[in-house]
């Protein structure tokens, strides 16, 4: 199931992507973060199903790695020509196609092991609380 398709990243990017080399290797790229993604999220598929704000998010996500890698495809961060220079953020010149800490954390639960620290305690079926009037 794909989550974002072409059109989606160029409307991010602000601009056609025509060329056939050029659609192709944005078609992987687009396959590779969605990978990414469900491999930390199992159940991905279920939540864009059945969440429509869920879905906007993770196209959003998607298309947003993938605009950053076909704008800096070889994750510069400094360009210099006798008195030009240019310079990116380090966020905005990677060259991964992996979502960033702040993608993830928007992602949700169940990412960046944000349950590390915590017990998950699920009362068995058919247990009440009792209380004595005393202890013993």
């Amino acid at each position: 199931m794909a989550f974002a398709n072409l059109q989606d990243v160029q409307t991010r990017l602000g601009r056609r992507i025509d060329d056939a080399v050029e659609i192709e290797q944005v078609n992987a790229w687009i396959a590779d973060v969605e990978a990414t993604i469900q491999s930390r999220i199992p159940d991905l598929a279920v939540r864009v199903t059945t969440d429509p704000v869920y879905s906007a998010l993770v196209t959003k996500i998607v298309a947003q790695v993938v605009g950053r890698k076909v704008k800096n495809p070889d994750g510069k961060q400094n360009e210099r020509i006798d008195d030009y220079s240019y310079g990116l953020g380090s966020e905005a010149a990677r060259a991964d196609l992996k979502p960033t800490a702040d993608e993830w954390e928007e992602l949700g639960p169940g990412t960046e092991g944000s349950e590390a620290f915590s017990i998950m305690m699920q009362p068995r079926p058919g247990f009440a609380e009792v209380w004595p009037d005393r202890w013993p």
